[in-house]
């Protein structure tokens, strides 16, 4: 065998090397960029659009709800474990990287962020800041803000946020508006749910300045950059929030036709059998009504009749969950299906349900009843049947 030359070995062994060092490069190959992200495939928006599918731009502004809420609150902090917090304080004033649209399947696309970038095994993601965007008083949104909102609500938050965190290997600035989170493992949800984190001002709670410890409850507004600002508490009662008028946000094409109501109320009732009556009597502006039997035999009040309320029903295509009882199947006697099912044909839910809806209510057929994931009479077809075969 001739003898092969050292340089030729050296040659060999370096290009091996590097063939294996640019493997996973090229495995996890960064993809450019973009305006949204999707849990699978591409956003179906394109990047110059005007709005969102179901939002109508030309939406008149203006104009005030009150909504009837059940319950109390002690806190205006909603990502804390102490205390209650009224959920409309997240939804309305407090913004995060990424916004969903609810016509996709889990598609978010840019706010805060104007764009996300990640590579193919999401190993990591990149977020890069908006320039305008401000809380609600006036300041700048910063690099620093978001880093602090993601590593104090998953340390010191309320716990449905530590799990994300416990993901992230590191978090560093990058550029002038750019953060990059690397992941503990590769992750094709995480980005997703690290886009619709809060993002709340740190300056609000450096302690060092005289601010207030995060953990803390506390009736005192979170500061945050989202449409609207809390204007008016009465503690455990009522709180009021106000649009804010120079939103940094309005003129985002995401936001297109949302958020146009001048104040929105809600106020807070211990029985929703008072909270109904507040509605009859014109205190409460909107009224989604969960009981079918007060449906067929309630909404006959005056307010009905000369049309100052309207009375519609809005179909949906969203999954029904369900209601009913469970069978513990490790334990007799519901180990033995017969058992189970004797006790399913015992309970007549036809005659129930007309006694006591006039037959409204239909019966669930499964988990997931209402939607096309949802059981349906007859046999399996398709690609359930092949599945099955």
């Amino acid at each position: 065998m001739p003898r092969i030359p050292v340089a030729f070995h050296r040659f060999a062994l370096g290009l091996a090397l590097a063939i294996a060092g640019l493997t996973p490069v090229m495995a996890q190959a960064q993809q450019a960029p973009t305006h949204g992200i999707a849990m699978y495939g591409l956003p179906a928006l394109p990047h110059d659009f005007v709005s969102l599918p179901y939002a109508n731009p030309d939406a008149p502004a203006g104009g005030r709800l009150v909504f009837a809420e059940p319950g109390s609150f002690d806190s205006l902090n909603p990502f804390i474990l102490r205390g209650t917090a009224p959920w409309g304080v997240n939804l309305l004033t407090v913004q995060s990287l990424l916004g969903r649209s609810y016509d996709e399947p889990f598609t978010l696309y840019g706010v805060l962020a104007e764009s996300v970038e990640t590579d193919s095994a999401r190993s990591e993601v990149i977020f890069t800041l908006r320039e305008g965007a401000r809380f609600s008083d006036g300041s700048p949104v910063t690099r620093e803000d978001v880093m602090w909102s993601f590593a104090t609500m998953g340390t010191d938050g309320h716990p449905r946020y530590r799990n994300a965190w416990a993901k992230i290997a590191s978090m560093e600035p990058l550029g002038e508006r750019s953060i990059r989170f690397t992941f503990t493992e590769p992750d094709r949800e995480l980005p997703l749910i690290l886009g619709l984190r809060p993002v709340v001002q740190r300056a609000q709670f450096d302690v060092s300045t005289g601010g207030r410890s995060f953990a803390e409850s506390s009736l005192v507004p979170v500061i945050g950059s989202g449409p609207y600002r809390v204007a008016e508490i009465d503690p455990g009662r009522s709180i009021t929030f106000r649009r804010v008028e120079d939103w940094w946000g309005r003129d985002l094409p995401f936001f297109a036709g949302q958020h146009n109501l001048d104040e929105i109320r809600y106020e807070f009732y211990s029985d929703m059998s008072v909270a109904f009556e507040a509605f009859k009597a014109g205190l409460i502006s909107v009224w989604r009504e969960p009981n079918a039997a007060r449906w067929a035999d309630s909404y006959d009040f005056p307010a009905i009749a000369d049309g100052r309320v309207r009375r519609v029903e809005i179909p949906h295509r969203r999954p029904s969950g369900m209601s009913g009882f469970v069978f513990n199947t490790r334990r007799a006697p519901f180990a033995d299906w017969r058992v189970r099912e004797a006790l399913i044909l015992a309970f007549d839910f036809e005659s129930i349900n007309r006694a006591i809806t006039g037959g409204a209510e239909p019966r669930i057929p499964s988990y997931f009843g209402n939607s096309t994931l949802g059981m349906t009479a007859g046999a399996a077809a398709g690609r359930v049947a092949e599945r099955g075969a």
